[in-house]
């Protein structure tokens, strides 16, 4: 009996490389399918792996992209774009760094940047439709999140008003995503003005409550800043259409807590690890997403302070494999039943 959830799958943004095997995508989706992957999530922003805009104008580019993957036996899980995503809504104090995630002819003008941005990410759309794909993911930019801490005191309706723009300039791409049936799910990452349950809502409520507006759970993400990520299921499982396998730990002392940004990675108390090598329960994340119905793909996302990407794709696979739940065909204590029927039912209530 199949799992329910899909998987595994890995997200190839980590991997991407000039060498082989990870220099094209025929290349790469063998390396994944050797390690026991079955399906690899796309990143737009990496050319060597796809040319977004072929695919956003050709179905036989799509229907070309799609038999490589299947031919190396992988399928695409979804398309992702978290990098052009995060520049639809960029706050001035990052132009610059964000600069690198644009083509040259745009930087150093954020107006250009964020149309070119927009269209980028709404050509994603199409290309998911033509691939047959149902979700996409990436991040939603963030406008307020300079403004994170109240010191010194935000000024009335600054944090609604960055809302309010983050909801006009998405309508219109979550529009686009609708007309071609499929849903962007936002990746909740602090950076982003939507970094956990509560911006998440006020970001749904700004965008109308958009049907396209949907979630990339990642658990690893919520560790860092000490947010229940089980609860997190139960509350939003309606919205969630993808799921980032990621692991991290938050090791709070008497030096550091989740504010811990100033130190590299390796000595902060929040870190990205490998699966299994963090705090996330991974047994009830599966357990919760399966009884909550998801039946998407389960997407490795490595990232790791200490280990090397390979190892952490090798490891993985099975890791993932492992947590798939094959959904009961029928009631565990069903040996110990019996026949029933109504007048047996009042007779046991002594009616």
């Amino acid at each position: 009996m199949a799992s329910q959830i899909k998987g595994p799958g890995i997200f190839l943004a980590q991997f991407a490389g000039a060498s082989a095997p990870f220099d094209t995508l025929p290349n790469i989706a063998r390396w994944a399918a050797s390690l026991g992957y079955r399906g690899v999530q796309i990143p737009t922003f990496v050319p060597s792996l796809l040319d977004l805009d072929r695919a956003a104008e050709s179905q036989g580019y799509c229907d070309e992209v799609v038999g490589q993957c299947r031919e190396a036996g992988v399928e695409v899980t979804e398309l992702s774009t978290h990098l052009q995503g995060q520049l639809v809504a960029v706050h001035p104090a990052y132009d610059a760094a964000f600069d690198a995630f644009a083509p040259p002819q745009v930087h150093g003008n954020s107006k250009a940047r964020q149309e070119w941005a927009t269209e980028t990410v709404k050509k994603a759309a199409v290309a998911s439709r033509r691939m047959g794909l149902k979700g996409h993911v990436g991040f939603s930019g963030a406008l307020a999140w300079p403004f994170l801490y109240p010191w010194p005191q935000r000024p009335a309706g600054l944090i609604e008003e960055a809302f309010a723009e983050l909801g006009r300039r998405w309508t219109p791409i979550l529009d686009v995503y609708a007309d071609n049936g499929v849903s962007y799910g936002y990746e909740i990452h602090p950076g982003e003005d939507v970094f956990d349950g509560a911006t998440f809502e006020m970001f749904l409520d700004a965008v109308g409550g958009h049907v396209a507006c949907t979630i990339n759970y990642d658990p690893s993400h919520f560790v860092l800043q000490g947010l229940d990520y089980l609860a997190f299921i139960d509350i939003y499982h309606e919205r969630i259409s993808a799921f980032h396998v990621k692991d991290a730990e938050l090791n709070c002392d008497g030096r550091q807590g989740v504010y811990s940004g100033f130190q590299p990675w390796t000595s902060r108390a929040g870190r990205f690890r490998s699966l299994g090598d963090g705090q996330v329960d991974f047994g009830a994340v599966f357990s919760k997403l399966t009884q909550a119905g998801f039946d998407g793909w389960a997407v490795l996302e490595w990232e790791d302070v200490l280990k090397g990407p390979e190892q952490g794709a090798r490891e993985g696979a099975p890791f993932i494999e492992g947590h798939l739940i094959e959904r009961a065909a029928k009631a565990f204590d069903d040996f110990a039943g019996g026949a029933s029927d109504r007048a047996k039912v009042r007779a046991m209530l002594g009616l």
